[in-house]
């Protein structure tokens, strides 16, 4: 029986999401579509792939050692499938994937496109403005950024230039009063919802007792910022940010709020490529430059 690359890519997204529901989730189908996949696959090669344990599933050592070797052929099925893609729209190269928050690709990386020529990318590249963590496995994206450091031994991660944040707000807002004599737990605190997950300052902002202060939480920076220079209340935003602004103040805190860490990540499979290898390069930079 001959092997479908479907069901070795199905075998590769259990061993790197760790459970069948994430792997299914991953692949885009159903949990019996890659229970039933996996079953084949187990059937064509005589092997058992899978440990089946009432808390979940694991890769058996033949599993481990399949999944493997199997890893870049399923990538070079992506690469094919990137590249007739790229053919279909009439792009010439194939492009790479980024994606990041809405502060990181307006803010951060769009700006700095000018330097990703410079260093001789001759290929487009894709931005997408997401909160969510998308699934580097599936090839929802080629690299991404995160602000909480992922787990997966399949992922690579570099830690980026540190982000520093703050809070700020408008004249029309404080109307009148000096930022020294603002007291953060009596006014209309603006800050980030969980969208990018538990991030640092968020934890700062419950260890401070500022819990009951919040009266708006987005994972929209530019939400933020436009909610503040409006009067709506004190937000949380990154300084860069804020500063481009022109007409955001900023309150200072008692206690120094810690600085968000930005993670470059992506799928060690895809680390060697000249493009991908361009852009990180390019990524490194743009945050150095902050």
């Amino acid at each position: 029986m001959p092997l479908d690359p479907q069901d070795l890519s199905d075998l590769i997204a259990i061993r790197d999401a760790g459970t069948l529901s994430a792997a299914a989730k991953v692949r885009g189908v159903a949990v019996s579509t890659v229970s039933r996949r996996i079953e084949t696959l187990e059937t064509a090669l005589g092997l058992q792939l899978v440990d089946r344990r009432t808390d979940g599933v694991r890769l058996t050592g033949a599993g481990l050692a399949i999944a493997q070797m199997a890893s870049p052929i399923a990538e070079q099925m992506r690469r094919v499938e990137r590249l007739a893609t790229s053919l279909r729209q009439g792009i010439k190269a194939v492009p790479v994937s980024i994606s990041a928050t809405e502060f990181v690709i307006s803010d951060i990386l769009a700006p700095a496109l000018d330097r990703l020529w410079a260093i001789g990318a001759d290929f487009p590249v894709h931005l997408h403005s997401q909160a969510d963590v998308v699934s580097l496995a599936a090839r929802d994206a080629d690299l991404a950024i995160r602000m909480v450091r992922p787990e997966g031994a399949s992922l690579y991660a570099r830690r980026l230039a540190d982000i520093r944040l703050g809070f700020f707000a408008a004249p029309k807002y404080l109307g009148g009063r000096s930022p020294d004599v603002i007291n953060l737990q009596s006014e209309k605190l603006l800050v980030y919802d969980d969208s990018y997950g538990r991030l640092p300052e968020l934890e700062w902002i419950t260890r401070q007792g500022l819990s009951d202060a919040v009266v708006m939480r987005t994972g929209s920076t530019r939400g933020l910022m436009t909610a503040a220079q409006a009067g709506g209340g004190i937000a949380l935003l990154p300084e860069l940010f804020a500063a481009r602004s022109g007409s955001l103040i900023p309150i200072p805190t008692p206690i120094a709020m810690p600085v968000r860490q930005p993670w470059l990540i992506v799928h060690r499979d895809l680390r060697s490529l000249p493009t991908i290898k361009i852009v990180q390069k390019w990524i490194v930079s743009a945050f150095a430059a902050l």
